[in-house]
């Protein structure tokens, strides 16, 4: 079986998140990162672009500078099989298993995506719990980040506050987009205690869907690849008439 070993597990459950280094193969990853590359210059649909995130730094319009700048190809595993692969294997799948239980489904409604970086319009990503923007009987889902290539402060990784998937938060901890306000004294404390989870190719990074975090802006000029995908177990299921049931769910093989 190809898991978390008991001390993994512990980890994942004290701190929200998880970092397997050396996970895929550098073949695989270069397989994925060129498929990618092509994708993202033939500009294939479905795609979400800086400008339409608004996040701070982004283009102000997709007529702007940099507005059509693409920021992700959605769709993965509905884009080539290499991507859902990978997404529905056994090494996820025997680690999701032990988080979720005995059923897991991937979500193709969240994540489900490969994150395009560009560097001369990246956009930073502001502190927040993806549980605030989908719709499921409860907040029990969880991501899994793989890095196509290096991820460090400078070219926009992920930051994450150990822990916050177990803190109480209500509405005075966010603003009107549902971001966390850095302003307010509880989040500025807690804020102190991030992390950068910096990954190498290969690297794969699980974290709770209650877990904070954020990401800065690519700040060299090689565009950042990552492959994203989330899931839940199947007993957990999206709630009807949401953004988060509106499309099928995988069912992960045992």
């Amino acid at each position: 079986m190809s898991g978390f070993s008991p001390d993994e597990l512990a980890q994942f459950h004290r701190d929200g998140f998880l970092i397997v280094r050396g996970m895929v193969a550098q073949p695989q990853c270069e397989a994925m990162k060129a498929l990618a590359q092509s994708q993202l210059a033939a500009q294939k649909a479905p795609l979400e672009y800086e400008a339409q995130v608004k996040y701070p730094g982004a283009p102000a319009s997709m007529d702007a500078p940099g507005g059509k700048t693409v920021r992700r190809l959605l769709q993965a595993c509905a884009r080539d099989r290499l991507f859902r692969d990978w997404a529905t294997s056994r090494p996820v799948g025997d680690r999701l298993r032990q988080l979720l239980g005995a059923e897991v489904q991937l979500s193709q409604s969240h994540h489900n995506c490969v994150m395009t970086k560009n560097p001369a319009f990246s956009s930073a990503t502001g502190w927040h719990q993806d549980i605030r923007y989908w719709s499921f009987e409860r907040p029990e889902l969880v991501s899994v980040w793989l890095a196509l290539g290096t991820e460090h402060e400078e070219n926009g990784c992920l930051w994450l506050v150990p822990g916050s998937h177990r803190m109480p938060f209500g509405p005075k901890h966010y603003d009107e987009a549902l971001f966390i306000r850095p302003e307010h004294a509880d989040n500025r404390a807690m804020l102190e205690k991030k992390i950068p989870a910096e990954l190498d190719e290969g690297d794969v990074l699980f974290f709770h869907c209650r877990t904070l975090h954020a990401a800065g802006a690519n700040r060299t000029d090689i565009t950042k690849f990552a492959a994203v995908f989330t899931y839940h177990a199947a007993g957990n299921l999206p709630l009807p008439d949401t953004r988060s049931a509106s499309l099928p769910e995988i069912a992960l093989e045992a």
